[in-house]
Parts: structure tokens; C-alpha cells; sequence
């Protein structure tokens, strides 16, 4: 695992409003943290620190060292609001990590021999990964980085559920265990573009 480091400051001047301020006066991003057997707690992180962090996919499948403080806590994100329109962060909730104890994580998913899949080097299929990044529940020391998706010996047509993945060792889907099997990844035929097709006269001649 990759180390992730925030610091934040705890703050006691809660709602809208409140919130309000803190992004547009001092460029802090309001923020929670929920879980184990300790009260929720309200803190403010530097918006451009967040930012930083989250440019690496994997920090969301990874434990943070938050430290609220000068006090670190271990955590994981759990849920981000973002600008509908430009898509920096307004809220964040983070979920308190307890030794022994499972915890739920969006942990992002990659395809492997893409180039070299049968769907698509022999068939001219299309790949299109209908889940780039799943829920999964585990133990703090099981949290993969991410999810390895072998589509070599995939062909067109064929389609890759959840259940059909070799997940590491104490790793689970929430969905599959929920009884959704969700599709995650499949190759198609490629589309058949009508001014591609040779017209009659063409043909004719």
C-alpha cells in the first residue's frame, strides 16, 4: 500500500453557512469523520492538500493517516461531494478504520492484456468496462490497491460478472453479497458504420 497523509483541524462552527465560509474564505473543505466506538467529528482540510491526494486513484482504496490535531487517526474515504460543474471537492466523509474489524472501500478496477485479448486482436472487438471501480469489504490488511481484470482469453460477446473474478484472499463485492451479480466488464462487436458499407452503383462497377 501506497502511505496517505492528511492534516486537519477540528471545527465547531457547523452548518450551510458555516460552510460556506470555510471554502470561500480559507480554502478548507468541510469534512466528517464517523465509525468505531468514538463520537462523529467535524474537521477542515486544506481544499489543495485533498486535491493532491486525491490525483492518485488508489487513495481511495487505501488507508489515510489522518491526523486532526496533531492527533492521527487511521481512516478511509467513504463518500465526496463534489461541484456539479467543476468538480472540486465541497464535503467529504471519512470512515474510522478498527484493527479487526471490516471495513467497506471503492477500490478502482483495472483490465490487463487488453491489447492481446482474443475478443479483440482476432475478432476486432470493443472493450467496455461497465464497472471502473467497486465496493469491497475486507479487513484494514486486506485492502487491495485495486482489482485485476485478465481479459485475454475474453471473445466478443462474452461478458465478465463479479462472480466469475478471482478476488484476493479475504476480499468480497458488497453488491454480490447483497445477491447483484453486476456485469464488469465486456467486448462487443464493433460497430458497423453505414458510410463504410460499399453502396450498390459501387459494387455494380
Amino acid at each position: 500500500m501506497t502511505d496517505f497523509n492528511l492534516d486537519a483541524q477540528e471545527r465547531s462552527d457547523l452548518g450551510k453557512g458555516a460552510s460556506r465560509r470555510l471554502r470561500r474564505n480559507a480554502n478548507l473543505v468541510p469534512a466528517v469523520i464517523y465509525g468505531g466506538e468514538a463520537a462523529p467529528q467535524s474537521i477542515s482540510i486544506l481544499g489543495k492538500d485533498l486535491a493532491k491526494m486525491l490525483e492518485n486513484e488508489i487513495a481511495f482504496s487505501n488507508i489515510i493517516k489522518l491526523s486532526v490535531d496533531g492527533k492521527s487517526q487511521d481512516v478511509v474515504i467513504k463518500a465526496l461531494q463534489r461541484h456539479p460543474a467543476k468538480g472540486f471537492v465541497l464535503h467529504a466523509d471519512f470512515q474510522r478504520v478498527v484493527a479487526g474489524q471490516k471495513l467497506t472501500a471503492t477500490v478502482p478496477v483495472h483490465l490487463i492484456n487488453q491489447e492481446s485479448s482474443i475478443g479483440v486482436k482476432q475478432q476486432g472487438g470493443e472493450i467496455y468496462l461497465n464497472l471502473p471501480d467497486a465496493e469491497v469489504t475486507c479487513l484494514p490488511q486486506d485492502l487491495p490497491d485495486f482489482i485485476e481484470v485478465d481479459i485475454a482469453k475474453m471473445e466478443v460477446g462474452q461478458v465478465l460478472h463479479m462472480s466469475d473474478l478471482k478476488l484476493p484472499q479475504g476480499v468480497a463485492f458488497v453488491a454480490l453479497q447483497h445477491g447483484s451479480d453486476l456485469p464488469v466488464v465486456n467486448i462487443h462487436a464493433p460497430r458497423v458504420n453505414k458510410d463504410d458499407t460499399p453502396k450498390e452503383e459501387d459494387a455494380a462497377e
